[in-house]
């Protein structure tokens, strides 16, 4: 199956497609500023100038049936803190890889990030049937790489001169998780996001990546 355009809900997050008109106001206010610059660094687009060449970005991303754009939504306010994309999808083969994703600083480090990963991730695996799940980034992008290894993750390799993205050479890390390997990632994550893991001033107690997950994932030492 293609995903749809459907709505995810989580405890703390909810996916839902993107849609300009409603979650344009928030992700602007969440990205500008030259403190927000670096946000945009390895994607393919942005930072933008101006409101109009944001909004110009979000509707042609609304459009586009592959990627396929999700904004995500903090649930104790109802406005969008960041977004990511279904892409390169491939039902023939059961592989879709999860990319062009931007989290606002709201969203950053908080347990909605790592709940948004986990919706996205169970609805490939249970609700669509894809056997391999995919993370890729640039190599030279240090925090996407410690996050796919978090989240569970296998690295596996560096493709080298993949593409040339806003003036610069890129290599492309490659990462990916499969359908036999969901059930216990699934089991991390779980245990990992429910209430009893944090203390009541919300530190985790135990870290996702010290979560029991069966054989150990990528090549840094989780």
């Amino acid at each position: 199956m293609r995903p749809l355009r459907s709505r995810l809900e989580g405890r703390v997050v909810s996916i839902v497609p993107l849609e300009p008109r409603l979650h344009g106001d928030a992700l602007f206010e969440g990205t500008q500023g030259k403190e927000n610059e670096k946000l945009w660094r390895y994607l393919f687009e942005g930072p933008f100038a101006t409101r109009a060449s944001f909004d110009s970005y979000l509707e042609q991303k609304a459009r586009s049936e592959d990627p396929l754009f999700f904004a995500i939504l903090d649930k104790s306010c109802g406005e969008a803190v960041g977004h990511a994309a279904y892409m390169r999808i491939e039902p023939a083969h059961r592989v879709i890889e999860v990319g062009s994703i931007l989290y606002t600083p709201r969203l950053q480090r908080t347990v909605g990030a790592t709940e948004a990963m986990y919706l996205m991730a169970r609805h490939v695996f249970e609700d669509l049937g894809y056997r391999r799940y995919e993370w890729k980034c640039n190599a030279l992008n240090a925090p996407s790489r410690r996050a796919a290894l978090r989240l569970g993750f296998t690295f596996e390799g560096i493709f080298r001169q993949h593409m040339i993205v806003k003036g610069h050479n890129r290599d492309t890390a490659w990462f990916s998780m499969l359908d036999s390997e969901w059930p216990k990632r699934k089991i991390a994550f779980e245990r990992w996001l429910d209430p009893s893991n944090f203390d009541g001033e919300g530190r985790q107690k135990v870290s996702l990546s010290g979560m029991p997950r069966g054989r150990e994932v990528g090549s840094g030492g989780l």
